[in-house]
Parts: C-alpha cells; structure tokens; sequence
C-alpha cells in the first residue's frame, strides 16, 4: 500500500513569502527552495494512501468551522540550543493557530509532537552558528500583519513540499 508524507500549513502571502523566502535562502538555509514560508499546523505525517479520503474530509470540516484571523509576524526567536532554528515570531494569532493545531492533529490525524506547538515562521536551518546570530539580528524588525483565511495541505515529494489542496474557512 503507498504511503506518503503530507503536512498541513498556513501560508504566507506576497509579497512577505517572497522576502521570507530570500532571507532563507541568504542565510544558507539547506531547505529554502524546498519549503515554502508557513506556520505549521501538521509537521511531516506518514499517511496510508487509501486513507488520504478521510483525512481530505476531517481537514474540511476543521476548515469549515473556523473563521478568517489576523496573524501578526513581528521580530525573531530561536529554538537554540535545543535546535538550530531562527524563526520570525508569531506575534499576533498565537491562540487561532493553537487552537486550529489542535483540530487539525485531532481525529484521524492524532499523533503525538515531538516538541509542544509553537506556531512560528522559520528564516534559518541547519546553518553555522554565526549565521543563526545573523539571522537572528537582521530578521528582528520584520513586522507584517495579513489575513488568514484558510490552511493547505502539503505532500513531501523527492524532499521538496508541494501544495495538493487548499481548505478556505466557512465558519
């Protein structure tokens, strides 16, 4: 039976993708044009191909009963020394993603995380230290405010993320 690795994830919008997408890519970030700027509602989930139909179904009904959101991206965190990530922080919205995280790794899709949630945007990866520092100080006033209306699903092929679906909130 195929298996395959999705996620799912809040996308950013231009023009914020395009400039967190070069500030990956300008601090080396082995990922960069693998992973397109998100905040993660479902890390990378092993599935069953025959269980992808009840997956689709559990992501839209999570999707239906939410509403649009602000989300507020403003300065830098670190998950150092713990991992080697800098990330854009989740400044404004923290409480919708949670609770979005929450129905989305719920029903058919529980499982347990590794570390606890904490939505964020990542900017650096599996980089130097000295580059993680960089990150850090550069990304510090990014500051942009958008409008989440809705959540993708993300399959993982040959190691580069591609969006399958878009579930629009209805609620």
């Amino acid at each position: 039976m195929a298996r395959q690795t999705i996620g799912v994830a809040i996308g950013i919008p231009e023009p914020f993708k395009s400039q967190l997408q070069d500030a990956r890519e300008r601090y080396g970030d082995p990922n960069s044009s693998d992973i397109p700027p998100h905040v993660t509602l479902l890390p990378p989930t092993m599935v069953e191909g025959l269980q992808m139909p009840i997956v689709e179904q559990h992501l839209r009904k999570v999707a239906a009963s939410r509403r649009p959101f602000l989300l507020h991206l403003r300065g830098t965190g670190t998950f150092r020394p713990v991992s080697p990530v800098v990330y854009v922080t989740v400044a404004e919205g923290v409480s919708d993603c949670e609770e979005i995280e929450r129905q989305v790794r719920g029903g058919p899709m529980r499982r347990q995380l590794k570390f606890p949630y904490h939505p964020h945007v990542t900017v650096a990866h599996d980089v130097r230290a000295e580059l993680l520092d960089r990150a850090f100080a550069e990304m510090a006033d990014f500051d942009t405010v958008f409008e989440v209306a809705g959540f993708q699903l993300f399959e993982k092929t040959q190691d580069v993320w591609r969006p399958m679906e878009e579930y629009p909130f209805n609620g």
